[in-house]
C-alpha cells in the first residue's frame, strides 16, 4: 500500500488519538474510520499519522501498537453483548468479567428484571457466590458491575436490540431459540457485526478451539460453538486420530442435568423417557456431539456416533469414547499422547491426569476435556476405551469466549 499523507488530516488523527488513549483501541478505530480502502494494516498507522505527530508521540505510538518481545499488534478490549440471562449466558458473564481482553457492554433478555438479573448472576447454587466485585441495579436498564455499567434490554425479537447503540460488537446468542443462520443473523439488524451461537446448529459453521478455530474466515457473520460435549470429546478424538488414526468409535457421555429436563414426572411428547424426574432416574437420551465431530474434524465424519444418558448430578460430565485404531498402540503409548499434547500444542484445552479423580473435582474447570489415564482400558492394541471429564457449564463457557476473542482478532 503506498503511503499518502492525504488519507488523514491532523483534527483526525488527533480525534484518534483521544479514543485510543480512552478505550485502547486505536486499530479497531481507524480500520472503521480511516477513509483508506482496502483498510490500512497496524504496521501503515505510523506512517499515515507521521505527518501530524510530534517524534515522541510518534515514537509512543508505535511502541503501543507492537508488544515489546513480539511483532504482533495489541488489541484492544472485544466488546460483546449476551443474549439470553440463563444457565450459560450468565456463566459467559462471569468469564468475560474475569478476563482482560472482553469487556461486557450489554445483556438482552425480556424475561427478568434488572433486580432479578443482579440476584441470579450473584448467586449460583454450583458455581457460588460472586466474589469479585460488587453487582448493582443502578435503573430499570442499567446494572453496575463494580463501576463498570452494563445496558440490559429486554427485547423478544433479535431484530429489535439495539446492539449499535451499546458499541456491542460480538454477540453470544444463549438463548437457545435462536440457533440457525437466518434466526441468529437478526442480530446484525440492530449493529452487531458477529453473532456466536452458544449451542450446536443445523446450518451455521460450528468451530472448536483447539481443534478448527484455526479455519474460521472473516466473512463468516454467524458461528457456532458448538455443545458441549463437542468440546470435550473432538480434542482428544483429534489428537488419537493424528497420532494413531481412527477406523470407528462409539462415544457415550454421562452428563449431569440441565435445565430442559423435568424436576418431576412431566410432558415431554417428543422424549418420553426426557419428560421423567431428572433428579431421581439415570435417563437414556440421544446426542449429536459425536456426529457432530465429523463436521469439525472432516476425516472423522461418519466414523463416531454416540448417545448419553442423564445422570443426577448438577455439573460435570464425562465422556467415554471407545474406538478402534488403524496403528496399533499401547495404552500408554496412546496416556504419552496425550499428554504430550495437553503440555503441547491443547495445554488450557486438553488436560491430563492420574490422580483418583470423581466428578466433582472438576467444578469451575476451564479445560474442555481433562484426560482421566487411571480410568481407561485397552482390550488389545487396536481397541481402547478412553475416559475424560468436562464442567459442562464452566469449561464451554470459557470456550465460547475464547472463541469470540479468536473472530475478533481475526476480522474486526
Amino acid at each position: 500500500m503506498q503511503r499518502n499523507e492525504e488519507m488523514i488530516d491532523g483534527e483526525y488523527a488527533r480525534e484518534v488519538f483521544v479514543e485510543w488513549f480512552r478505550e485502547g483501541n486505536l486499530t479497531r478505530v481507524l480500520r472503521r474510520s480511516c477513509r483508506c480502502h482496502p483498510p490500512p494494516t497496524t504496521f501503515h498507522f505510523p506512517f499515515l499519522l507521521k505527518p501530524y505527530l510530534t517524534p515522541h508521540l510518534l515514537t509512543h505510538f508505535h511502541s503501543q501498537l507492537f508488544s515489546s518481545n513480539s511483532n504482533q499488534p495489541l488489541m484492544g478490549k472485544v466488546k460483546i453483548g449476551i443474549n439470553g440471562f440463563g444457565r450459560i449466558g450468565r456463566l459467559v458473564a462471569r468469564v468475560a468479567l474475569q478476563r482482560d481482553d472482553v469487556e461486557l457492554v450489554a445483556v438482552n433478555d425480556p424475561f427478568i428484571t434488572t433486580d432479578y438479573m443482579t440476584y441470579m448472576f450473584k448467586y449460583d447454587s454450583v458455581h457460588g457466590h460472586w466474589k469479585h466485585h460488587d453487582v448493582t441495579v443502578k435503573d430499570s436498564n442499567t446494572l453496575l458491575f463494580g463501576e463498570k455499567p452494563v445496558t440490559v434490554f429486554g427485547h423478544r425479537n433479535p431484530e429489535e436490540i439495539p446492539w449499535g447503540s451499546t458499541g456491542a460488537d460480538i454477540i453470544v446468542e444463549s438463548t437457545g431459540v435462536f440457533t440457525d443462520k437466518d434466526k441468529a443473523a437478526a442480530h446484525l439488524k440492530g449493529g452487531a457485526k458477529k453473532v456466536i451461537i452458544s449451542a450446536p446448529s443445523k446450518d451455521a459453521p460450528m468451530f472448536v478451539v483447539g481443534v478448527n478455530e484455526h479455519e474460521y474466515k472473516p466473512e463468516l457473520d454467524i458461528i457456532s460453538n458448538a455443545s458441549c460435549t463437542t468440546n470435550c470429546l473432538a480434542p482428544l478424538a483429534k489428537v488419537i486420530n493424528d497420532r494413531f488414526g481412527i477406523v470407528e468409535g462409539l462415544m457415550t457421555t454421562v452428563h449431569s442435568i440441565t435445565a430442559t429436563q423435568k424436576t418431576v414426572d412431566g410432558p415431554s411428547a417428543k422424549d418420553w423417557r426426557g419428560g421423567r424426574a431428572a433428579s431421581f432416574n439415570i435417563i437414556p437420551s440421544s446426542t449429536g456431539a459425536a456426529k457432530a465431530v465429523g463436521k469439525v474434524l472432516p476425516s472423522l465424519n461418519g466414523k463416531l456416533t454416540g448417545m448419553a444418558f442423564r445422570v443426577p448430578t448438577v455439573d460435570v460430565s464425562v465422556v467415554d469414547l471407545t474406538v478402534r485404531l488403524e496403528k496399533s498402540a499401547s495404552y500408554d503409548e496412546i496416556k504419552n499422547a496425550i499428554k504430550e499434547e495437553s503440555e503441547g500444542k491443547l495445554k488450557g484445552i486438553l488436560g491430563y491426569t492420574e490422580d483418583d479423580v470423581v466428578s466433582t473435582d472438576f467444578v469451575g474447570d476451564s479445560r474442555s476435556s481433562i484426560f482421566d489415564a487411571k480410568a481407561g482400558i485397552a482390550l488389545n492394541k487396536n481397541f481402547v476405551k478412553l475416559v475424560s471429564w468436562y464442567d459442562n457449564e464452566w469449561g464451554y463457557s470459557s470456550r465460547v469466549i475464547d472463541l469470540l476473542v479468536h473472530v475478533a482478532k481475526n476480522s474486526l
